[in-house]
């Protein structure tokens, strides 16, 4: 496949006994693109997720990244290879501070010439934490607190710092803001903005319609575990109306359906 892409999927199924959650996703993302994937509850979105990061192995289909095909055994091999997802649980340790959860998994360490006995790098770690914040504009007080003790803004900023901290090759957001209030949301959407600006593509999950026509090139509707429209909203040629219409059903996505299959 086509290395002009960074992310392509090509009949990417996945059935759970009898109940298919997702069926055929033909998909292609480019470089820099900003794509906000949309539909109800139970629509297939983050089932789709889950088969790209590796969460759970598909039933069927293909999916590259960059033009190289991925069969990704977990999430920690979706992650080595440069996606970095921000889940809604955001799987933070709030014992631990800002830079040892940013290198949870993957701490940099000195000495290892010691073999077992090698140490961490905590200033080497700091180090990269603050370049990562600084990169996507995120303000922590003191790194050094415990995660426990920051706002969920604060906690939502420095799962998502992870993302510059490692030069993620694609970030997918599931719901973002979905638990922050208005000053909080404002500061995640800056960050969004701020990957942009660095040509970094993105895949975001939202149910807010604001925020999607704000923040994104792309909008692709999910319907019953179908893909059934992929609408170019940069174009100015759609509305938030147009995107209900999808996802509800009042708008079928026939025409798109056909031509994806």
């Amino acid at each position: 496949m086509s290395e002009e892409y960074v992310l392509e999927t090509q009949d990417l199924t996945k059935h759970y006994g009898g109940v298919h959650a997702l069926e055929g996703a033909n998909f292609k993302m480019r470089k820099g693109e900003h794509v906000a994937i949309m539909g109800d509850n139970g629509a297939g979105k983050s089932t789709f997720v889950r088969q790209i990061t590796g969460v759970e192995q598909r039933t069927r289909g293909k999916v590259w990244l960059y033009g190289e095909e991925v069969n990704f055994a977990g999430p920690l091999d979706a992650r080595e290879a440069g996606i970095e997802t921000v889940f809604q649980t955001l799987a933070l340790a709030d014992d631990l501070d800002v830079p040892d959860n940013l290198f949870l998994g993957r701490e940099i360490t000195k000495f290892d010439w010691l073999g077992p006995f090698r140490m961490l790098d905590y200033k080497a770690m700091r180090e990269a934490t603050i370049e990562g914040l600084n990169r996507t504009a995120v303000k922590i007080p003191n790194i050094r607190n415990s995660i426990r003790n920051m706002s969920g803004g604060q906690r939502q900023c420095v799962a998502i710092a992870r993302t510059a901290t490692f030069h993620s090759r694609l970030t997918i957001m599931d719901e973002p803001t979905a638990a922050l209030g208005v000053q909080e949301t404002a500061q995640v959407e800056n960050i969004v903005r701020t990957l942009k600006e660095a040509g970094e593509p993105l895949i975001l999950i939202s149910h807010n319609m604001r925020q999607v026509f704000d923040l994104v090139d792309r909008i692709v509707v999910f319907r019953r575990g179908r893909m059934c429209a992929d609408l170019d909203i940069k174009s100015g040629d759609y509305t938030g109306e147009d995107v209900v219409s999808y996802i509800t059903g009042a708008k079928t996505g026939e025409e798109f359906m056909e031509h994806a299959l």
